[in-house]
């Protein structure tokens, strides 16, 4: 497994459409949510993909680090269904955590998340809210300065 980190227009496009098929199947068909996943933030300048590489160069995972002016914000957190349950998500954490620096970082998770992300050092920090008919929770990390 590899870990690559890129802008969009950096991404090659094989890499792209494998990223928004993988975000499709798991997002839109297999958690039945269909909603506007092309949302303009992939192309934002300052946004990184988060790319996870097998040996044969399939994406298994993938996730986007946002720039929301006072915070980072990690989304689109997503591991391919045949890759999950073998800590793949948290090799990605550790990379997007990086590049957010001694920043703050924000996310909103599916509740279901919220362990996984505590453990990076996330706490709730607003009430449940539903997304597609899925529970999530505000979740942040404050910055190297408030810790």
């Amino acid at each position: 497994m590899r870990v690559v980190t890129s802008s969009f227009d950096d991404l090659p496009a094989r890499t792209a459409y494998d990223v928004w098929r993988l975000r499709q199947q798991v997002f839109v068909i297999e958690q039945d949510c269909p909603y506007p996943d092309l949302d303009g933030r992939d192309l934002e300048p300052a946004t990184r993909h988060v790319v996870l590489l097998d040996d044969g160069d399939a994406v298994v995972g993938t996730l986007r680090v946002l720039d929301d002016g006072d915070a980072a914000r990690i989304g689109r957190v997503v591991v391919a269904p045949s890759a999950r349950g073998r800590g793949l998500a948290s090799l990605m954490m550790d990379e997007a955590l990086a590049l957010c620096g001694g920043r703050e970082v924000r996310l909103d998770a599916q509740t279901a998340m919220t362990g996984l992300y505590a453990g990076f050092g996330f706490e709730v920090t607003g009430q449940e809210f539903d997304e597609d008919g899925i529970m999530h929770v505000p979740m942040a990390r404050a910055g190297a300065d408030a810790r």
